[in-house]
């Protein structure tokens, strides 16, 4: 049987870890295994194919139960846990793995993240402590086109968060690493990039500043800051040729060929160990294996054939890694620069011999640019015009200069050496220093892109496709019908007749975007946290990937977990008008008795009067929007004693066909002649699955029912959108309909909140 092929069958198996809605039950495996241990041990080379195929998905369907299974046994209640601190940031929070429970040996490979607590004893990297843990499922917000965190922390195997109420050190030695990275970080304390270099080194990210990090994803240049491919191949090149001019000093009857290519190996595998073991270069180091065995065994595959093979390999060590961004963002790099050099090489021009690897250099990053562009545009949402230029010096300057440098001064640091190592920290210290100079001098290239142009930037690869087989020529109406359909959402009109009231899923705050006709309004921005807030992470990079442009914004109170986000959400778009009740300049009085239209929406004011004294959650601007048929009722974080002085005035007028729950859920909220004066079909729910207040209370959620109300809230379902149309309406509900899938499930406990 052929690798490449089984090659294939694995990655055809793993792949539907991608959107299985839920992983098979235990009878459902054995009746698979069974399956195919009979299809393999068929003669049939076709129902072989299939029998291992279905043996490599039972492989990723366990790996999958092996990161869920912690979850539901380790969240509910105290574990006594030996835990191995494997990063620490000297403080209140530690990550570690689980190495037994309850005196057994712990045989999964489970990764827990403390916080909040500090060790008895300063921690570090290798440490070995005894624990009472109290541990919770990984759990984080989901809005359509947002980050995915939850899946994140199944592909990183950091399933487990938590805190210990007792620890005690059982072995208190550093790792050799750790060791080594205290005394590299103080050596380099001195220099300006200091922090960069132990990026750039050991894969150290989280002391490079942000503006730094955000310079970098602006130019298109981050990549060169992880540990990846580019580090660990040149680590593994330099061995070689340190082994290859070794073998000139020696007798001919000792010169192997095979010892070079496995000194590299040798040596990409300890550089991959120092820097933290961290997934992309361990996967290098598991394609470099690929690729020393098929060089000894004196294989002739395409590059195709290869790049499965290393695929297969990566996914067979750790099927969870299909879920990893970076993982597809490499493979699909890979495939990109096999795709351009091989469909649209390069002329081989004579007259330009001398400027070829600048000619090279630029061809590469054109096409990895367009290549690219519909991976990037759907993770990032964007890409970098500046990228082209910036890759053109900084590659270079990294991968010949910086990075060898860095290599010599780790080396020169385990040497008493101290002379020529500061003369290396320092070079190295200046050439990133022109790195970064050269970088600020771009303009801003980042191009924010909607998802209406997802489709197009499939067009270079069929330009291409097209090309080579001159379908213009021989299909020319396919190929124009064809563009025309991936252009179709730019040109599609929207319906007019309808309208959909957004809850975002941002945590505990509250966030809400009424849409129609491709414009918006808001009702709160979300909260607010030292160093950024929902509006720069969550709530604006929404409204791009949605193409839509808020013109105003309804602030209903001035605490934070509401009002956070206000100042970057005027930042991204000035000419936005805001309403609120706290009669700040610049803003539109929001008081009882007020309406206005927007896009044949009646919005009324019922809350608060203008001459309120109170501040505050009871200081709310309670908004009702109106289609003459259907109706929404936004309410902040009005509490009891208020909703009773609103219900005095005008009750009837409250009666709406969706409420927003009042103060996520809160006792203090939600009384029950509110509940049922409004008369509601649908309540929604802002709130955070562990927040601290434990909302919402299950009396309030049992009260809504009682009076006959659909309860949803965003710890279950994430985002939630209504979609009013004529007399109608229908929710969607972002974990359970739009993105239903394993690893989106409620893990540990049914009801816990808190």
């Amino acid at each position: 049987m052929g690798i490449p092929a089984l090659s294939v069958c694995v990655i055809l198996a793993i792949a539907p870890l991608l959107w299985l809605p839920e992983l098979p039950s235990r009878h459902t495996v054995w009746i698979m295994i069974v399956g195919g241990v009979v299809l393999a041990a068929r003669r049939n080379v076709r129902l072989k194919y299939a029998g291992l195929t279905l043996l490599f998905c039972v492989w990723g369907i366990l790996a999958a139960k092996e990161s869920v299974w912690p979850m539901q046994h380790l969240t509910t209640g105290a574990v006594q846990a030996e835990v191995a601190i494997t990063a620490t940031d000297g403080a209140t929070q530690h990550q570690g793995n689980i190495l037994r429970v309850d005196g057994k040996r712990w045989w999964a490979s489970t990764g827990i993240t403390l916080y909040g607590n500090y060790l008895p004893q300063k921690a570090c990297a290798g440490q070995r402590w005894s624990m009472t843990l109290r541990l919770r499922p990984v759990h984080g917000e989901l809005n359509d086109g947002g980050y995915d965190s939850q899946r994140s922390a199944f592909a990183r195997h950091q399933t487990l968060s938590g805190h210990f109420t007792r620890a005690e050190l059982v072995d208190g030695r550093c790792s050799l690493r750790a060791q080594y990275l205290m005394s590299l970080q103080n050596r380099l304390s001195a220099y300006r990039w200091g922090a960069v270099i132990l990026g750039l080194g050991m894969g150290e990210r989280l002391d490079v500043p942000r503006e730094i990090q955000d310079l970098m994803r602006e130019t298109g240049t981050l990549h060169l800051m992880a540990i990846s491919g580019l580090h660990i191949a040149l680590a593994a090149s330099l061995a070689w040729l340190l082994a290859r001019g070794i073998q000139f000093l020696l007798p001919s009857h000792w010169i192997q060929w095979q010892m070079p290519l496995l000194a590299g190996l040798c040596f990409a595998a300890f550089y991959a160990w120092l820097t933290g073991l961290q997934p992309p270069a361990l996967r290098t180091v598991i394609a470099l294996a690929v690729l020393a065995m098929l060089r000894i065994a004196a294989r002739q595959w395409s590059p195709w054939q290869v790049w499965g093979c290393c695929i297969a390999a990566i996914l067979i060590s750790d099927p969870l890694a299909i879920l990893s961004q970076s993982l597809l963002l490499s493979a699909f790099a890979v495939a990109a620069l096999i795709f351009w050099f091989q469909w649209l090489p390069l002329p081989g021009w004579h007259r330009v011999r001398r400027i070829r690897p600048l000619l090279n250099l630029i061809y590469l990053q054109v096409g990895m640019l367009m290549l690219l562009m519909p991976l990037q545009v759907l993770i990032f949402h964007g890409f970098s015009i500046s990228s082209l230029v910036a890759n053109l010096f900084a590659i270079p300057l990294v991968t010949f200069v910086s990075v060898p440098l860095i290599l010599l001064g780790m080396l020169l640091h385990l040497l008493p050496l101290a002379a020529p190592e500061s003369v290396v920290w320092f070079a190295a210290n200046k050439s990133l220093a022109g790195l970064f100079w050269l970088l600020m001098r771009l303009p801003d290239g980042w191009q924010s892109v909607d998802q209406r142009w997802q489709y197009m930037t499939l067009l270079p690869w069929l330009i291409i496709i097209g090309w080579r087989f001159l379908a213009w020529k021989t299909l020319p109406a396919v190929c124009l019908a064809g563009s025309a359909l991936l252009t179709f959402p730019l040109w599609r009109t929207e319906k007019s007749d309808s309208w959909t009231l957004h809850m975002l899923d941002v945590g505990q705050g509250l966030s809400m975007v009424i849409e129609r006709q491709g414009k918006a309004i808001l009702y709160d921005t979300g909260l607010a946290w030292p160093g950024g807030d929902s509006a720069q992470w969550l709530i604006i990079p929404w409204l791009r990937w949605h193409h839509l442009r808020p013109e105003g914004v309804i602030l209903s109170h001035e605490h934070l977990d509401h009002a956070g986000g206000l100042a970057s959400l005027q930042k991204a778009w000035p000419d936005a008008w805001v309403r609120s009740p706290l009669r700040q300049a610049g803003h539109r009085p929001c008081f009882r008795g007020q309406r206005w239209k927007w896009q044949g929406l009646s919005f009324t004011v019922h809350w608060p009067p203008e001459n309120y004294p109170a501040q505050g959650n009871n200081h709310s601007c309670v908004v009702k929007v109106d289609d003459g048929e259907q109706s929404v009722l936004l309410t902040g974080d009005i509490e009891a004693q208020a909703e009773q002085a609103m219900l005095s005035h005008y009750w009837r007028y409250l009666t709406s066909t969706l409420i927003q729950v009042p103060h996520h859920g809160s006792n203090t909220s939600s009384s029950l002649p509110l509940v049922q004066r409004v008369e509601g079909q649908i309540a929604l729910d802002s709130a955070a699955r562990y927040n601290a207040w434990r909302f919402p209370s299950a009396k309030v959620v049992r009260r809504y029912r009682k009076e006959g109300y659909i309860w949803h809230d965003t710890p279950h379902s994430g985002q939630i959108s209504v979609t009013f149309s004529q007399h109608h309406w229908q929710i969607r509900r972002l974990r359970e309909q739009f993105l239903p899938v394993w690893y989106h499930q409620w893990f540990g406990e049914p009801v816990d909140n808190g």
